[in-house]
């Protein structure tokens, strides 16, 4: 199982978008059968088979193991994935084009930029696994607090003074055996976790 994967098919999205299928997705995290998932869901157990027959023909689920009970094949299921993204390429015809409105103020830019990242890194996810090669990525995760505007206004100027610079050291047009790698640096405000639900109305 990875941990995530990306779901470049309209097909396949639609499937996983569907509330029982997700939630079905949520419970495979661990292998389980239909007959132990229709207790846990609510469900008949033929209206849960029928669901996960649409997960696994997309790829969203897999079968582990057969457990013989009497007459009676067992298929234990699991998730593919712990979590899913689902890829621009599955809406290719509206899929965001960040050259259309270059303005690196604008928060639906940098919306456009994440989805070109979402949708390259999950092509090149599957292209290395026909392969069965390894991507070369590297990301930065991080968090910092403004005392103000005008000190994150000075911070993007000198981040876009050091990366320039940094971009302008390795880059090697010339380079014969080179290759192009794409450089995505952002800064946003950051949004709180979503609080926990207990179920308790306040």
């Amino acid at each position: 199982m990875f941990p995530v994967a990306v779901i470049e098919d309209a097909a396949a999205a639609e499937v996983s978008l569907d509330p029982v299928r997700a939630r079905l997705l949520a419970e495979l995290a661990q292998p389980a059968s239909a007959t132990m998932l229709a207790a846990r869901v609510d469900l008949p157990r033929q209206k849960v088979n029928y669901h996960l027959r649409a997960l696994e023909k997309h790829g969203l689920v897999e079968l582990v193991e057969e457990r013989r009970k009497g007459n009676v094949a067992e298929r234990m299921m699991r998730a593919t994935a712990s979590s899913y993204v689902i890829s621009p390429t599955a809406l290719a015809a509206v899929q965001p084009d960040p050259a259309q409105s270059p303005d690196r103020l604008s928060a639906r830019w940098l919306l456009a930029v994440a989805g070109r990242l979402v949708r390259d890194v999950g092509l090149l996810i599957t292209g290395a696994a026909k392969a069965r090669k390894r991507v070369a990525t590297f990301a930065l995760d991080g968090e910092v607090r403004f005392a103000s505007a005008a000190d994150r206004a000075a911070f993007a100027e000198e981040l876009t003074t050091a990366v320039t610079a940094l971009v302008s050291k390795y880059h090697d047009e010339k380079a014969e055996k080179g290759r192009n790698h794409r450089v995505v640096v952002a800064v946003h405000p950051s949004v709180p976790d979503a609080p926990e639900t207990t179920g308790e109305e306040s």
